[in-house]
């Protein structure tokens, strides 16, 4: 008597491109989703929006610090700061760290191509995570507090471009990390069901990469501008409070 065939079980190693997430895959389930979308918004809403103010660096100093004192007059802006920015943030790097050294890089079940932009994916989000850490710490909480002190927030950039080691980091950081959110755009839009499909991977592919090129290339000018600027040493806004202009004339 014959018997039916039974199918081999399937190892995985013919999976191609990138799995949408679905229910029902353990615990980690919502947390990835979390992870995925606090990547877009509003971690990613916010890094375009840092990247094309810091673009104001082109029109000089004072420019610069005007777009500081309007960043910092929205209403409930700490509120804003530590709600949409600082806590997505930590959340999403924390969560990422431990993705990125909980995976595996497979050869032998992702294809090539696949699996050096997985590697490199967590690659950039190391150093976007260490790269920001300290970038927060020094330009946010060290130092001249540019709340209250926005007039001095071009000289602060350009003392901190002056080391050439700093400067390095802040170019490789920049590479990186839109690298990583222009990745990590078309990692989410192929996860979340927006893009089905090879051919609509492929075609988002070439806007995702627009989207970073273009990113990149304006945060890369703006260091430029800070860099090939003229020496400020002093508060470029009258309007700060005295100890701000008393502490730039020291």
């Amino acid at each position: 008597m014959a018997t039916a065939a039974t199918a081999p079980p399937d190892t995985g190693r013919n999976i191609k491109g990138v799995q949408p997430l679905r229910a029902g895959q353990g615990h980690s389930f919502l947390w990835r989703r979390l992870h995925s979308l606090s990547g877009i918004i509003p971690i990613g809403a916010f890094l375009v929006e840092h990247i094309v103010s810091n673009f104001e660096t082109f029109n000089g100093p004072v420019a610069y610090a005007k777009q500081v004192v309007f960043l910092n007059s929205l209403p409930l802006v700490r509120v804003l700061e530590w709600g949409l920015i600082f806590i997505p943030l930590l959340f999403h790097a924390l969560y990422g760290v431990f993705i990125a050294f909980r995976g595996r890089v497979n050869v032998n079940v992702y294809p090539w191509a696949s699996n050096w932009m997985y590697l490199s994916q967590r690659v950039t989000g190391l150093i976007a995570f260490a790269y920001i850490l300290q970038h927060v710490i020094r330009q946010r909480f060290m130092g001249v507090q540019l709340p209250e002190c926005p007039g001095m927030a071009f000289a602060k950039v350009q003392h901190e471009l002056s080391n050439p080691w700093m400067l390095a980091i802040y170019v490789i950081a920049m590479i990186a990390t839109t690298w990583h959110f222009a990745y990590g755009i078309w990692l989410f839009a192929a996860k979340w069901g927006i893009t089905p499909g090879d051919n609509a991977r492929k075609r988002f592919g070439y806007v995702c990469t627009g989207v970073g090129t273009v990113l990149c290339v304006m945060g890369l000018m703006s260091i430029f501008a800070v860099v090939s600027h003229s020496p400020v040493t002093t508060d470029v806004l009258a309007s700060d409070p005295p100890a701000c202009l008393a502490a730039a004339s020291q």
